[in-house]
């Protein structure tokens, strides 16, 4: 894979991004003077319109890191990965938050209601990018760049950003299938501004995303063959997996064989495990990498915001454990940490033996969910390169380490969990192989080989393996231990031992100021 495309995606951070020293650094054009005519007029002015696509995933809004593209929400809480984390680690077992900004208490207690703002940003922030691939691709049809004079090659590469944005488009809506289950729903196909946005249901969304992921894998590049950064078969495929692994939760129909497919599809092209499980979380994983599938990039100068890996970062830091030596020399903002839970699945949670584990601290319980220093650590992101070298971070803070949406190792647990949930086209023998293999990069020998596999093993080594990657509510839904009294954590439900959640607190509500917006939008029960 290529690294250019992280390069055109800071440099589109920069001129997207006014930069909070930089104010007035460049005298942009209002968009609202530009018209499509204008800006898809030529080839270069499309694939500028891609950067743009996913650059909306690594930054909060065009007009720099103080502003944000969701109203009513603060700048710097804007980003999508930041939204994203906060809702699929915030509310489980894997972390807490001492902070107590509006909204976050209720997420470590996992009591959000209705107008949480963290969860209408996250909410918001996925329509906003729906709706911007929609868009470009109603100025990608055939007919549009025929107007334009585009043809021949210049056609065909459009042929395939389309693909790509619809690719962005189905991952935002399998965000919203996830968290909040039955949205509101546009297309390209429908008038902008004309009537409002019908709901759809969480089976109906299932069945779309499933069809729009299937219907592009033909015009995306071959895995591992595009620009570092951009969609492929690779991620394609990696997202469907993922779909299938869930579809039983999403549909009540279980996929577990569709699930093998498409992981064995990942696990045939190519990728491979990187040799030392830390070099995947920091600032140059965007070299030598076969592992990772697809990353949001970031870079610490040209394109930065709060969240994001910047967030990872300084949030799980304070400035007591020498912010320098995590890459941000001014950074550590005392927030996020685990919860006892996590460590716990560790023989050593030191990491000696099982060196996934990657803590900072000596008190893993949490008393206190106001004190950061309750509870270990999170401190396997760092803006320091494998060489221990700082890259360039503005104001020594912001982040260049690029996260990965897809990583090999998530398609090894997909296919072994299915395999052990009963799907059709695996063995119990390669699952043991690609599990072994997670293991022995993490053990450094075969010292913590397994024998016997369950499904009940898979929840815990995904924990080990992919905690605070953004899967951990997703996987204790899966389990059916998110909610319910089967499965405890502190301050669950409010109770520093833990408590109950009824049923209805596996989705997450449709944000009040939407259903006052929008007649068509029945709200999720219990809400």
């Amino acid at each position: 894979m290529k690294n250019s495309f992280k390069i055109i995606l800071a440099t589109t951070g920069l001129l997207l991004s006014l930069n909070s020293c930089k104010k007035d650094a460049l005298n942009l054009k209002p968009t609202n003077d530009v018209t499509a005519d204008v800006v898809y007029a030529t080839p270069a002015g499309y694939k500028q319109e891609l950067v743009k696509l996913y650059a909306t995933y690594a930054l909060t809004s065009p007009t720099g890191s103080d502003n944000s593209d969701i109203g009513g929400l603060n700048a710097g809480f804007a980003d999508f990965f930041r939204l994203f984390w906060t809702s699929q680690e915030l509310v489980t077992d894997e972390a807490i938050c001492a902070w107590g900004d509006t909204g976050i208490p209720e997420l470590d207690y996992a009591t959000w209601n209705s107008d949480n703002q963290f969860l209408r940003g996250l909410y918001s922030k996925s329509i906003l990018q729906i709706t911007i691939c929609n868009e470009f691709l109603r100025e990608s049809t055939p007919e549009k760049l025929a107007s334009r004079n585009i043809t021949g090659a210049d056609a065909s590469a459009i042929q395939r950003y389309r693909a790509e944005a619809r690719f962005l488009r189905a991952f935002q809506y399998w965000v919203l299938l996830d968290g909040f289950g039955n949205p509101p729903f546009v297309t390209e196909e429908d008038a902008i501004g004309k009537t409002n946005p019908k709901q759809i249901q969480r089976a109906a969304l299932f069945a779309y995303v499933e069809s729009e992921l299937k219907a592009i894998e033909g015009d995306l590049a071959d895995p591992r063959t595009n620009d570092y950064g951009r969609a492929d078969k690779g991620a394609d495929w990696a997202l469907l997996a993922r779909l299938y692994l869930n579809a039983q939760v999403y549909t009540g129909t279980a996929k577990y064989t569709e699930a093998i497919t498409y992981s064995t599809k990942v696990i045939n092209s190519g990728y491979s495990l990187k040799a030392n499980y830390k070099d995947l979380f920091l600032a140059d994983n965007n070299v030598n990498n076969t592992e990772n599938i697809l990353t949001i990039n970031y870079d610490g100068v040209r394109g930065t915001n709060f969240g994001g890996t910047t967030f990872l970062v300084n949030a799980a830091i304070n400035a007591d454990m020498s912010p320098a030596s995590y890459g941000v020399p001014s950074g550590g903002w005392g927030g996020n940490r685990t919860r006892q839970n996590l460590p716990a699945l560790f023989p050593d949670p030191n990491g000696t033996a099982d060196k996934r584990g990657i803590f900072f601290g000596t008190k893993s319980n949490v008393d206190d969910i106001g004190v950061f220093t309750d509870g270990l650590r999170v401190t396997k992101f760092k803006n320091v390169t494998s060489e221990k070298v700082t890259p360039p971070s503005l104001n020594g803070i912001f982040s260049s380490l690029d996260f990965a949406l897809f990583r090999l190792a998530e398609q090894y647990l997909i296919y072994g969990e299915a395999v052990m949930r009963g799907g059709s086209g695996g063995s119990t023998a390669q699952a043991l192989t690609y599990v072994n293999n997670l293991r022995r990069r993490a053990y450094g020998n075969n010292s913590g080989d397994v024998s016997t596999l369950s499904v009940d093993f898979f929840l815990d080594e995904r924990a080990r393996e992919l905690y605070w990657e953004a899967h951990r509510r997703t996987d204790l839904i899966r389990y059916g231990k998110f909610t319910g009294s089967n499965y405890l954590w502190p301050f669950k439900g409010g109770v520093k031992a833990g408590a109950s959640l009824p049923a209805y607190r596996n989705l997450y509500p449709i944000p009040t100021a939407d259903l006052i917006a929008n007649p068509n939008l029945v709200q999720n029960t219990g809400y």
